[in-house]
C-alpha cells in the first residue's frame, strides 16, 4: 500500500468536497443561515484572532462534538444546517470536512486558505 502525506490527504480531500472563497462565506454568513465553526487550537485563537460570530471547536474534538450520540455532543453540529468549517490555511479544515461528510453532515463546507485568506482578503477579525 503506497503511503500518503498529509498534503496529499488534504489534496484528496479538497477534490471531494466544497471550497469556498473568503467572499462566499462571507455571503453565507451574512445571510444568516450558515454556522463557521472554527477548528484551531485555543492558542491559535488568542495570538492571532478570530473571525466574528465563529464558534470554537477544536479539530482534535471535533468527531466527538458532531457525533449526536455522544455526550460531547455540541448543538452547533446539527445535520440539517449549513456549517462552514475554517482553520488556519485550509489544510486542517478540508480534512474534517471531508469527516464529516462521512458522518452524514451534507451541507457542509470549509473556508479554503483559512483565516489567512479570510485577512488577506480584508474581511474583520476580533481579537
Amino acid at each position: 500500500m503506497e503511503h500518503k502525506s498529509a498534503t496529499d490527504l488534504v489534496k484528496d480531500a479538497k477534490q471531494q468536497i466544497e471550497n469556498l472563497s473568503p467572499d462566499q462565506v462571507n455571503e453565507e454568513l451574512s445571510k444568516g443561515n450558515a454556522t463557521l465553526i472554527d477548528i484551531r487550537e485555543r492558542e491559535e485563537l488568542e495570538q492571532n484572532g478570530s473571525i466574528p460570530g465563529s464558534v470554537h471547536a477544536p479539530r482534535g474534538m471535533l468527531e466527538f462534538y458532531a457525533d449526536s450520540t455522544l455526550p460531547y455532543h455540541r448543538p452547533e453540529f446539527d445535520k440539517n444546517k449549513r456549517l462552514i468549517l475554517h482553520c488556519a490555511s485550509g489544510g486542517r479544515s478540508a480534512l474534517a470536512t471531508s469527516t464529516l461528510k462521512q458522518m452524514g453532515y451534507n451541507n457542509v463546507a470549509h473556508l479554503d486558505g483559512g483565516l489567512k485568506a479570510w485577512v488577506e482578503s480584508g474581511k474583520a477579525v476580533t481579537k
